[in-house]
Order: C-alpha cells, then sequence, then structure tokens
C-alpha cells in the first residue's frame, strides 16, 4: 500500500480500523529508505530495529484493544542533533562520533510518548552550522530534484528525506533560517516556531538565543498536528513559555481571506534576487489577491543589516557552547591511551572539522576585551532595532509574505569554499530569528530547470496558528505541495 499521501491522522486512523498496520508503514518506508537513500544520503543512521520494535508494539496495542498515541504509525526523521536515548547521536560532526546519549530531547520525546515511529537520524552541517550540508564530517546531502544540487541546510538531511517521501514529517531546528531555507529548496514545508514555543532541552546548542525546533512535512496539516504536541514549557528548559498550546490542526480553516492584510517588504524582492524566484513568489502573491486579501508594499529597512548582526552575535554563542566540547566528555574513546592529556589537547581540534573552528574563532574574536563594545554590544542593540521594527510593522499587516531564498538550490562545491557567500544564502530568514518571532516555508512552482522555489509567511509573536492557516489554505487553493522529484 501507498502510504505518503497520507496524513498522520489517516495513518492512526488506518491502523485503528485494521486497514493496515504500523508494521507495514514501516517497512515501506524502511523498502524506500534502501531503494533511494543511497543516491541521496539524508540519514547518518537508520534505526531499523526500533522503528520495528515500535511498530510492533503499536499493533500488540491495537490487537489487544488498548488505545494508541496520536502519533501512531507515523515515521519521521531527525536531525542528527537531537537527543535520541539509545541511537548515536553525532551532530554530523566526528567530534561526537560513536556519542549515545542517556536521554532524549524534550520535544523528540513528546513525539515518541504519542506512539511515532522514529526511521532514523538525518545529515545536517556540522553542529548544525552551515546553509548546504556540505559542512557535515560525514558526508554532503544530495538535493532529490536534481543530485548534483545542494539540499540546503543546515537541516538539509530532514528537508530532503521529507522531499523524497523518506519519512512522514521530520525534525529540524532554525537558527538562521535552517529549516524554512531546506524546505524551499527541496520543495517542502518547514515551521519555524516563535522562539521558546518548543522545548531546545536536549538539542546540541548552536546559539541558544536563537535555536528554534520545528517540523518539515510535505502537508501544512502534518505540520499542525506534530507542533500541537511537540510545544509547550518544558521544565527542562527556562527559555520555553509557559502558556497553552492551540490545537492548530483544528485552526486551519479560521483565517478568512477576504480579511487579511498581507506586507509585502520591499527589501526582500530587490538586490540579488533571482528573476524566477522573484517572478514565483509573486505569482503566490496574486493567488491571496484574487482570494481578497489586501496586499500592502511595506519597507523594512534595517533587512540588510541581518547578516551582520546574525554573524556577529551566532559565532559568540557558538564559542561559548562549544567549550564543552574538550575532547574528555563527548566522542571519540580514550581507551588505551598512555598520556591523556596530550590526546585531548590533540583529538579536540583533529576531529572539529573546518566550519567548527571558523565560528568558534570568529565568536571568540568578537568577545574578546578589546572588541566587546565594538561589536558584540553593538549587534545586540541593532538586534532590538530589528525586532521592533517587526513590531510595528504587524501593526499595519496581519502576516508578511516573503522569499525565503534568493536562488533555487545552487550545484554542490560552487560555494563551499567561499563562506561569505554561504553565509549571503540566509538573507532572507535571518531576520526572522534576530526577531524570534515564527514563519513558514511552502513551495510555490518550480522554475525552468525544475528545481522548487518556496516562500514563507511570517507572523507575530505566537501566532502560528495565523500562519498555519494562511499557509494550509493556500495548499488548498494550489496543487505545488504535491509535485515530488523524479528518482
Amino acid at each position: 500500500m501507498e502510504f505518503t499521501n497520507l496524513t498522520s491522522k489517516q495513518i492512526r486512523q488506518g491502523i485503528i480500523d485494521k486497514k493496515f498496520t504500523a508494521t507495514d508503514v514501516v517497512n515501506f518506508y524502511l523498502d524506500r529508505i534502501k531503494n533511494i537513500d543511497p543516491k541521496i544520503k539524508a540519514f547518518i543512521t537508520i534505526t531499523n530495529k526500533e522503528a520495528l520494535a515500535k511498530a510492533q508494539e503499536i499493533d500488540e496495542k491495537v490487537k489487544n484493544g488498548q488505545s494508541i498515541g496520536k502519533l501512531a504509525g507515523s515515521v519521521m526523521a531527525v536531525k542528527d542533533i537531537f537527543l535520541t536515548k539509545g541511537i548515536q547521536t553525532t551532530a554530523s560532526s566526528q567530534t561526537l562520533n560513536g556519542y549515545i546519549p542517556q536521554y532524549s530531547s524534550t520535544v523528540y520525546q513528546r513525539l515518541i510518548d504519542q506512539d511515532a515511529i522514529c526511521i532514523g537520524k538525518t545529515n545536517t552541517d556540522v553542529f548544525a552550522f552551515g546553509a548546504s550540508t556540505e559542512s557535515s564530517g560525514y558526508f554532503t546531502t544530495k538535493n532529490p530534484w536534481d543530485l548534483s544540487k545542494i539540499p540546503g541546510g543546515s537541516s538539509g538531511g530532514s528537508a530532503a528525506a521529507t522531499a523524497a517521501q523518506l519519512c512522514q514529517f521530520a525534525l529540524g531546528t532554525d537558527t538562521g533560517g535552517s529549516i524554512r531555507q531546506p524546505a524551499s529548496l527541496c520543495g517542502v514545508s518547514g515551521l519555524k516556531t516563535t522562539y521558546g514555543l518548543n522545548s531546545r532541552y536536549g538539542i546540541t546548542a548552536m546559539a541558544s538565543s536563537f535555536d528554534c525546533p520545528g517540523v518539515f512535512a510535505r502537508n501544512i496539516e502534518d505540520i499542525a498536528y506534530v507542533t500541537e504536541i511537540s510545544a509547550g514549557k518544558d521544565k527542562f528548559d527556562a527559555t520555553s513559555v509557559d502558556q497553552e498550546v492551540p490545537k492548530y490542526s483544528e485552526k486551519l480553516g479560521e483565517i478568512n481571506l477576504k480579511d487579511l492584510k498581507i506586507g509585502i517588504p520591499k527589501e526582500y524582492f530587490s538586490g540579488s534576487i533571482d528573476s524566477e524566484v522573484k517572478n514565483k513568489v509573486m505569482e503566490a502573491v496574486e493567488i491571496f489577491k484574487k482570494q481578497g486579501a489586501e496586499i500592502l508594499d511595506i519597507s523594512l529597512p534595517n533587512t540588510d543589516l541581518g547578516i551582520a548582526v546574525y554573524y556577529i552575535l551566532i559565532p559568540s554563542e557558538i564559542s561559548a557552547n562549544m567549550a564543552r566540547y574538550d575532547g574528555i566528555r563527548f566522542g571519540q574513546s580514550t581507551e588505551g591511551q598512555s598520556n591523556i592529556i596530550e590526546y585531548y589537547m590533540e583529538t579536540r581540534g583533529k576531529y572539529m572539522e573546518a566550519e567548527l573552528k571558523r565560528r568558534i574563532l570568529i565568536g571568540t574574536y568578537a568577545l574578546s576585551s578589546g572588541y566587546y563594545d565594538a561589536y558584540y554590544t553593538k549587534a545586540a542593540k541593532v538586534r532590538t532595532l530589528i525586532k521592533n521594527e517587526f513590531v510595528d510593522t504587524f501593526k499595519k499587516v496581519d502576516v508578511i509574505l516573503a522569499p525565503c531564498s534568493p536562488t533555487v538550490a545552487w550545484d554542490i562545491g560552487a560555494k563551499a569554499n567561499d563562506p561569505l557567500q554561504m553565509y549571503l544564502a540566509d538573507v532572507y530568514t535571518v531576520c526572522i530569528n534576530v526577531a524570534g518571532i515564527p514563519s513558514i516555508a511552502l513551495p510555490c512552482g518550480l522554475n525552468s530547470q525544475n528545481l522548487p522555489v518556496g516562500f514563507q509567511i511570517i507572523g507575530n509573536f505566537f501566532e502560528e496558528s495565523k500562519i498555519l492557516s494562511v499557509a494550509h489554505q493556500f495548499q488548498q487553493l494550489t496543487d505545488y505541495h504535491l509535485e515530488t522529484p523524479k528518482l
């Protein structure tokens, strides 16, 4: 049976109705991974045994008349920076090769508790540092639409696995666009939540005041459903917000497009944006306009400062967070080493990838006594300006619509040796993270090279219900989300 076009709710109901079993679902996806993933390389670890054991547990519950979880039978791929108890977590770095966590991240655990099934851990840029998945310490994941192209990053493995239909949904993290940009380049949808909505506990930290766990799927219904389960206050994360989580999946039809004011920021449609990307996104704008939405031209003048602010604050936080990887507590074994101190000093740098070293050095420099005020303090002040600019804008519009990336997916290797060009790939996504507001990416067609183009719907703080509803209605009006790569 074909499961790829069913929603998570439909899969669960099918298992309850005994149309198929959870084991059938897992075997279907394992077969797809076996046949397709060698070409794409989305997964670092495939959890065959664990997935089948979980499926059999669900099937046994059904057989015995017991209730099953809300995500029973839904197969998920998990970005390899989420700690998964008993399953290797590498953060795509040789520094953590062989590391088996003793506990799981909160977001992952909440989904597992509702009988979601982890099919494997997906490739990412090393410790999530990158925009193409090329900085991985293992291999480069390929874009399912064109195997010569990058899938985006840092959650490139999760985006590629979702696009290739190797899972029902996938977990990722978004620190500067790392869910939305690969979602756009791979032709799927991905949600960056408001900072603090999803717990960061049990996720290898990149930048603690920016990191946002989120989900990829081909349809908005699954994103809404998974998010209402994963979100909420966590006693292990002081930055998680203590407020009631709406039933997002039940509110998808709430927004009347005729009453909607959509802001179009001129700064996101000028400069280096590819003409085909611009045209496709503007076609999406026209679809909303035809439904009666009011389209308003707006300006976000501090957009140009976003990259500079981001790449001062992010490496600064990285330099602090990476201090724990000192060669003593995680990763490589010290068994058989005669001089342990020399071994630690040698291996810490030996197993760190180039991008990891680069960001530690930049951040340490920005935080040093002679440059702290000149760089970090100024960047923090501009961060507040950017945040306030969005707050003021949402007094005039309901949502903001913009591209996710100035280009479609580029050739593997094209920017790998040019860090500045790689950083500039985040130009349309970083300001949303700087401000801490939510945004969802979704596809709006293919360009002349048959590569996906995506756009994002940006909302005010904790207005996930609104942007999910707008995105869902767009999917009801179009079929871009149904297009799949030929593999």
